[in-house]
């Protein structure tokens, strides 16, 4: 203020001052309004500019990148209040060295050293060393030839480990290089022939696929066994690559399993599909009954269905034959007949061989997993409100403050899992009703609360079943290694590639949760003297004692 206007000031009088005040209020007022609309306008803008870069990498055939930082719920809520202080929590959390002792010595030197005359003998100070050595082998086979008096060749066998030329130990370093260490078939060559070995990457290639019956039949098996025993599943899903296509990989698993299936599409169809293994398999019996009920199909279709002589149709071709007899292929009315029954089915055939009896399916709320006894993840709920662009002081204080909300149920839930009991769940459930039914003015929040009010039981089912967890966590860990596949190999070719890839990973994984080593599990499939591995299937889902 130049002193020319203080002079001015200070020559007005007090009515002309407070009307000077008033034209200065009214204007900042002007100004606050102005500049919340352009903070709307740029939170738009915003919103919209995140939309078009998701778009532009959706054509590109890339993942989009997520648009906003993990809010850290999880790990803000993993100490109950009042625990121990940062300095102490790091050092809890401090990593120690490898464990020698648990080390097998497998060989033994003593260093000695020419000390001076008079010196005594302090005895000895050891110290533990790991090495590792590898080298090329090659072995000539001659193998006996002889002819019968029949005219019959026969000829000695090869060891059963041997596959195109390379020995099992070989296949084993093939499959832990591509799986576990996700080096891809060129750089895996390139390692083998700077060790002397002449391999090529069509070779490389054999070897990745190679028994892979085997090791699809036990991957198979785990799943299965995964969902007759375990308590919950978590799933989720991501984009993949197959044939130059646009395929979906499903995650499935608990904290003793873990399987991924690969396919066109990710809709409830599907999944079901791929919890039966990829079989076709549909039944008509009362849980695909009570599952059309829910699907709101009309009486008449589920009366024809359930009253039918058939009820039970092993391939997807009589199943569809079957439906067009009824009349139903042909309704334009919605729900689809064909899509629900068809769910319905599918559904009937997982009870009826014993999946899922008594799993709480915990997913992030995409619709295709939407079924059975389901619970959601507490993260994504979270995340919804941590994702909102608020204009202005008001609405970012009230996402602040359902924000510290949520984390403070969130807390409760997580000390509710180590001690349940009923008086506990029932405050928490009325606990829950006053966070969710609060209204804060911020009409977007508001709409966003009365949506998770209304999803109260999924996000509450930990209260009835305390065994569950309270997120997807265990999945996007799981299907990490995945990504990382697909980032460093893109996609497969052909459906064997796709096959191995599914099922190696799945083991590799459910291998680490059962903690066991990946190559004494390959080693005991491939033949190699060491450790024997008992089928995963029977570790997954152990008999009860």
């Amino acid at each position: 203020m130049s002193p020319g206007s203080i002079d001015s000031l200070e020559r007005m009088t007090p009515a002309e001052l407070i009307g000077l005040v008033r034209n200065l209020i009214a204007e900042v007022g002007r100004l606050r309004a102005e500049n919340e609309k352009l903070s709307e306008a740029l939170a738009g803008l915003r919103v919209e500019n995140r939309t078009l870069k998701d778009e532009i990498a959706r054509l590109k055939n890339l993942p989009p990148r997520p648009p906003h930082k993990p809010s850290g719920m999880e790990k803000a809520t993993e100490r109950p209040e009042g625990g121990a202080t940062d300095d102490e929590d790091r050092t809890s959390k401090r990593r120690r060295g490898p464990g020698t002792s648990k080390l097998k010595i497998d060989r033994r030197v003593t260093l000695t050293i020419e000390a001076p005359a008079g010196s005594r003998h302090k005895g000895y100070e050891e110290i533990i060393v790991q090495d590792l050595m590898l080298k090329a082998e090659t072995t000539l086979y001659r193998r006996e030839r002889w002819e019968t008096p029949e005219g019959k060749r026969l000829i000695a066998p090869l060891d059963g480990g041997i596959v195109g030329g390379c020995g099992p130990h070989l296949h084993r370093l093939v499959l832990m290089l591509h799986v576990q260490g996700q080096m891809t078939c060129e750089r895996i060559v390139e390692l083998l022939t700077g060790l002397g070995l002449a391999i090529s990457k069509r070779q490389v290639g054999r070897l990745l696929t190679a028994k892979l019956e085997r090791f699809r039949a036990e991957d198979e098996a785990v799943l299965r066994a995964g969902l007759a025993g375990a308590p919950f599943v978590t799933v989720d899903d991501t984009g993949a690559r197959h044939a130059g296509k646009t395929c979906f990989t499903t995650h499935i698993g608990s904290d003793r399993f873990t399987a991924f299936r690969t396919g066109p599409g990710k809709s409830r169809l599907a999944f079901l599909s791929r919890l039966l293994g990829g079989a076709a398999r549909y039944v008509i019996n009362a849980a695909a009954i009570a599952y059309m009920r829910g699907a709101d199909l009309p009486q008449d279709v589920i009366d024809k269905l359930a009253g039918h002589a058939s009820l039970i149709f092993p391939s997807r071709e009589e199943w569809m034959d079957h439906l067009r007899a009824l009349g139903l292929a042909d309704r334009g009315v919605t729900p689809d007949p064909v899509r629900a029954a068809s769910e319905a089915g599918l559904w009937g055939a997982i009870e009826a061989e014993g999946l899922l009896s008594q799993a709480v399916i915990v997913s992030d709320d995409a619709g295709q997993f939407r079924v059975g006894d389901h619970a959601l993840c507490w993260v994504h709920a979270e995340r919804l409100v941590h994702k909102l662009v608020p204009a202005n002081d008001k609405q970012r204080n009230a996402v602040a403050v359902a924000k510290r909300m949520i984390w403070w149920f969130y807390r409760r839930l997580k000390e509710y899992k180590l001690a349940p009991c009923a008086e506990r769940a029932s405050l928490l459930r009325s606990q829950f009703d006053r966070i969710f039914k609060r209204r804060t003015g911020f009409a977007t929040l508001d709409r966003l609360l009365k949506r998770l009010l209304g999803r109260k039981d999924e996000l509450l089912r930990v209260l009835e079943r305390p065994e569950i967890p309270l997120n997807t966590n265990a999945s996007e860990n799981d299907i990490r290694a995945f990504v990382t596949k697909r980032k460093i190999s893109g996609g497969t070719v052909s459906d064997k590639g796709r096959q191995a890839r599914d099922a190696m990973l799945g083991l590799a994984k459910t291998c680490m949760k059962l903690k066991i080593p990946f190559f004494d599990y390959l080693g005991a499939r491939l033949g190699i003297p060491g450790p024997a591995i008992a089928h995963l299937a029977t570790l997954v889902s152990p008999a009860p004692s």
